[in-house]
């Protein structure tokens, strides 16, 4: 056994290490995500570009120059460093994407207190990624979110990288290892929390709405013969589970749906909502939007101009539209399929 090998064996303490000086958004997320898990939550930090402190240490991440997760080395600076998620995703992985690549299962389960093999677990491992994680490897590896020429039309300084970047001194401020360790633990705090927060969701209230879109997908057709029409009995956030749905279900182009009709709230005299479905979920565009001349309409006058009694309003975009009852919801529903 090498003196190092020996050295790391009698310590009982794991050891993390990442760059000493300006911290980003990608190692104190990595750092964040490793505290996780039981054998590095009372872990030593150790904050340092020394070879011989990267030896002393279990887990290097975003320094070394190397990639070797057998040895613990989770860097993605050196020179051929290609590394992606896979499952789909193609973004070049920061130190944060390479611990979540390779601790994330464990540490959902970890988070969950579900067996790692479980479904739970498998599926919301992935859409942590690309829900979170994504984006922050984006980010530190300069990978545009957008492919085109022209310039943004505005700026957003509130994403999770700008603060945490602004959590490092400012040029015309002390910048000792003392000041840099305490912006690097709030950062840790920060991202660790935000990832917390944003799986808590995902579990708790978009892992059960999946259940009720499933359901009122496969009963479409019994609400309309051309299946274009979805009705919910309660509201959930349903419109990426439906985009995915529709491609897991292969449902033919010409039967995907048009509209989506709702309950306002749980009252049993709430109003109901017709929404026109996004061609995706992240567009502002219809694919086929409430008819023209129903757009700004209200009360009265919107049900003498469709003839439907009831109706509420129609958005001047087009993208939704309300009624009283569900079933003056569902008439203007079919009367736009067919205008």
């Amino acid at each position: 056994m090498s003196d190092l090998a020996a050295t790391k064996k009698q310590r009982t303490a794991q050891v993390l290490c990442t760059h000493a000086g300006t911290f980003h958004c990608d190692d104190a997320l990595a750092h964040a995500l490793l505290r996780q898990l039981p054998r590095f939550a009372d872990a030593e930090l150790r904050r340092s570009r020394d070879p011989a402190v990267w030896d002393q240490s279990d887990i290097v991440f975003d320094v070394s120059g190397e990639y070797d997760p057998p040895r613990g080395r989770f860097d993605h600076h050196q020179r051929g460093f290609n590394e992606v998620f896979g499952h789909g995703f193609t973004t070049k992985l920061s130190s944060a994407g390479l611990i979540y690549k390779h601790y994330g299962q464990e540490i959902v389960s970890t988070i969950l207190g579900e067996p790692v093999e479980s479904p739970v677990v498998q599926q919301l491992w992935l859409k942590m990624y690309g829900d979170f994680v994504e984006a922050l490897d984006g980010i530190d590896n300069g990978v545009a979110q957008y492919v085109t020429t022209e310039p943004p039309r505005y700026r957003s300084r509130t994403d999770l990288s700008s603060r945490v970047g602004a959590l490092n001194p400012r040029w015309n401020e002390p910048s000792t290892d003392d000041v840099l360790l305490d912006g690097f633990n709030k950062a840790t705090e920060l991202t660790g929390s935000e990832f917390l927060a944003r799986l808590d969701y995902l579990h708790k209230a978009w892992l059960p709405a999946r259940d009720i879109v499933v359901r009122a997908v496969e009963a479409r057709k019994d609400v309309h013969p051309s299946g274009k029409v979805i009705v919910f009995t309660e509201f959930c956030p349903w419109k990426e589970h439906l985009h995915v749905l529709e491609e897991e279900l292969s449902i033919p182009k010409d039967e995907l749906p048009l509209y989506v009709l709702y309950p306002e709230s749980e009252k049993p005299d709430a109003k109901w909502r017709i929404q026109a479905v996004a061609v995706s979920p992240e567009s502002f565009d219809s694919r086929k939007a409430l008819p023209e001349a129903w757009r700004g309409v209200r009360d009265d006058a919107l049900s003498t101009l469709t003839g439907i009694p009831g109706c509420v309003f129609v958005h001047a975009a087009g993208f939704i539209g309300g009624n009283v009852t569900k079933e003056g919801a569902m008439e203007m529903a079919i009367k736009a399929l067919d205008l």
